[in-house]
Formats: C-alpha cells, structure tokens, sequence
C-alpha cells in the first residue's frame, strides 16, 4: 500500500519507514519490502526512526520495571 508520494519519487513516506523499522526489529520484514527500502530509502531515515524506535523500547521496558518495583515495594 504505497502513498501518493511514494508514487511519484519513490521515496518512502514516514509511516512506511517506520512500519519497515518496527517489521524488521520483529524480524518479520518482507523480502520485497526489504529491496524496496534499499533501492528508495534513504539509510540516514532508517537509522534515525530506528535509534528513536530503540531508545522508546528501553524507555518503556524501563518505566513498566520501575512500576512494578515500586507496587512489588522494593
């Protein structure tokens, strides 16, 4: 499901950037996507959504673990 600009340049949108990023941290990425993304994405865009997707996780995991330590009273 390709966007309108996606369409026209070739180049990834947001969204499928990030849906790219999220598939492959998963490891469930497509072959097809994969070669779409090397042959129109930009590596800069991968690697900054993928450093910000990461650092969110490790926010999350740490944020869940402090809440359960505090409701487990340690």
């Amino acid at each position: 499901m390709e966007s309108e600009n996606e369409k026209e340049t070739g180049a990834p949108s947001f969204f499928s950037v990030l849906g790219s990023v999220l598939a492959s941290m998963f490891g469930v990425q497509s072959n097809r996507k994969r070669e779409q993304d090397f042959t129109h994405g930009k590596p800069s865009q991968y690697i900054i959504i993928g450093l910000l997707v990461t650092v969110m996780f490790i926010l999350t995991i740490w944020g869940l673990v402090s809440i359960v330590m505090k409701l487990a009273g340690v």
